[in-house]
């Protein structure tokens, strides 16, 4: 299972990659697995504020439906419409083309809350 290194994580299973002023976010691929075969995703509308840590979509699979939390808070600017009508790229491609959402951080303090790849692995290890 890939971790990618330059990425950050939340205990949530979120992964946030830096961009600029502005963060890109998914689920990992640990997540993914976990969940199985994604049939739907719900995000939110550009525009709308996420509070870090409250969920902000959710993910559907064969087995259950699992809300998405964000891994900051701010404003959401960009959302990865090509979800819509393929949500199975979460688990073909959850670091590439399953982005769910770019967020405009209102606080880039709370990036520091986040983990690195080896304390996500570490922690994903150990369940």
């Amino acid at each position: 299972m890939t971790t990618p290194k330059e990425l950050r994580y939340s205990e949530e299973h979120e992964w946030v990659k830096t961009e600029g002023e502005n963060v890109r976010v998914g689920i990992t691929h640990f997540a993914q697995s976990e969940l199985g075969d994604i049939v739907f995703v719900e995000l939110p509308e550009v525009g709308a504020e996420v509070k870090a840590d409250e969920p902000f979509g959710s993910v559907e699979s064969v087995k259950t439906v699992s809300e998405l939390y964000a891994p900051i808070s701010g404003k959401v600017i960009e959302v990865n419409e090509d979800l819509n009508d393929n949500p199975e790229y979460v688990n073909e491609s959850p670091y590439e083309k399953a982005w769910m959402v770019v967020i405009e951080p209102s606080d880039k303090s709370e990036m520091d809350n986040l983990m690195t790849a080896e304390q996500y692995e570490e922690m994903t290890n150990e369940g």
